[in-house]
């Protein structure tokens, strides 16, 4: 991957609605080969796909929770049952596997506090071989981009 490459990636990640003559000049290539840069990368792996970007409030899902979940065991087993587990579960966004005293970092959204703690007591404390949740609620957002940063090379 090139510096053109990245830069056929930052701007369909500002607007992945654009033309292929827009994404062209924007990046300043001619419609053919910028075209053929952006099906190899779709080919490869490097786009994996398309989504819309929704406003989390508007949906009905303004609460923010960032939850570290800490497991009893790390054994082959127990991380695979969470880590299925974790996958089925719509409310989690993201999860990260993390170093220091939490083994998972989840950011889940959800309506309210309610729904928060009906999302503990009947998703979380479900799952097996966990030792404990701790979680930070984000009352504010100062930066939140799809956008990733550019690469010098």
């Amino acid at each position: 991957m090139d510096t053109k490459d990245r830069q056929i990636i930052r701007e369909l990640q500002k607007n992945g609605r654009l033309t292929n003559l827009e994404l062209a000049e924007r990046v300043n290539l001619s419609p053919s080969p910028c075209l053929r840069r952006l099906r190899s990368l779709e080919k490869t792996g490097v786009i994996q796909g398309y989504t819309a970007l929704v406003d989390q409030k508007a949906y009905g899902v303004p609460l923010t929770v960032f939850v570290s979940v800490a497991l009893e065991k790390h054994s082959r087993e127990a991380v695979r049952i969470f880590e299925r587990k974790i996958g089925e579960i719509d409310a989690i966004l993201d999860c990260f596997l993390t170093t220091g005293d939490a083994d998972y970092m989840l950011r889940v959204l959800v309506s309210d506090l309610e729904a928060y703690e009906n999302f503990v007591r009947t998703e979380l404390h479900a799952l097996p071989g966990i030792r404990s949740i701790d979680s930070r609620f984000a009352y504010g957002v100062v930066k939140n981009t799809p956008v990733y940063p550019a690469m010098q090379g």
